[in-house]
């Protein structure tokens, strides 16, 4: 039977996948290779290119760019300490390492910025590139690094294509896999392949907004609460030791 599904019910799907990853998180610290972890984690794959998918969106249709990329900010400034505490990571970057040192959120503010340099700014060519170089730098320490900024460019640049999004999506999601696998870990590696999973769930996207669950911060709020959740439940059930590896 054929089906579509709106914006919020893929939104809803994204939420959803974020509560399991970080669930596997919580029952399998260190991101081990154990089937049922492998599988959890797979799942939570979907999140990140939805959320990609409607930030393309986002840039789009939105009225107001600048209060977009404000809130967006905003939101990755709340999510880093969030995020720090979820995992027991210190919320001074670098101070344990240089990987997953803030949330998603910080690329994805700064992709919405690359999307402007590239598509509405005066600049000349190179100087666009070179800003956007300057972004992935900027972001490389976060989760998902830079690849989530540059999976927003690509998808944006063939918005309208969903073959040519999801190729150029899984694209860089390769080479972060790559990087992964010899320099983190090979189970997080073949894992992020995962995000293949979410291209069937797009192609029943029907271009309609679709009700909101909890209205239209529920989005925005949702991702730090859950952290915050994840945070105490570490604490009572490991103590302070970080959930990552």
């Amino acid at each position: 039977m054929s089906f579509s599904l709106t914006a919020g019910c893929l939104k809803l799907i994204a939420i959803i996948a974020m509560a399991v990853d970080h669930a596997a998180d919580l029952l399998f610290p260190g991101f081990p290779a154990h089937p049922a972890a492998v599988i959890l984690h797979a799942v939570g794959r979907l999140t990140a290119p939805i959320m990609w998918f409607f930030l393309c969106e986002g840039f789009h249709h939105t009225r107001n760019l600048k209060r977009y990329m404000m809130r967006m900010f905003a939101l990755a400034v709340l999510s880093h300490f969030a995020y720090c505490f979820a995992f027991g990571i210190s919320w001074i970057p670098f101070r344990d390492g240089v990987f997953n040192q803030t949330s998603v959120i910080w690329p994805l503010a700064w992709a919405l910025v690359a999307l402007w340099i590239l598509h509405k700014s005066a600049l000349k060519e190179w100087q666009k590139w070179l800003l956007v170089m300057l972004i992935n730098l900027i972001t490389f320490p976060s989760d998902w690094s830079c690849i989530a900024v540059m999976a927003v460019v690509v998808m944006y640049e063939h918005r309208g294509n969903l073959t040519k999004q999801m190729t150029g999506m899984l694209f860089w999601v390769a080479v972060y896999a790559v990087v992964s696998f010899f320099f983190v870990s090979k189970t997080y590696a073949l894992v992020q392949l995962a995000v293949v999973l979410v291209w069937p769930l797009l192609r029943r996207y029907n271009g309609q907004k679709g009700r909101n669950l909890g209205g239209r911060w529920f989005f925005y709020l949702f991702y730090p609460a859950h952290l915050i959740l994840v945070g105490a439940l570490r604490l009572l059930v490991y103590g302070n030791i970080p959930l990552l590896f």
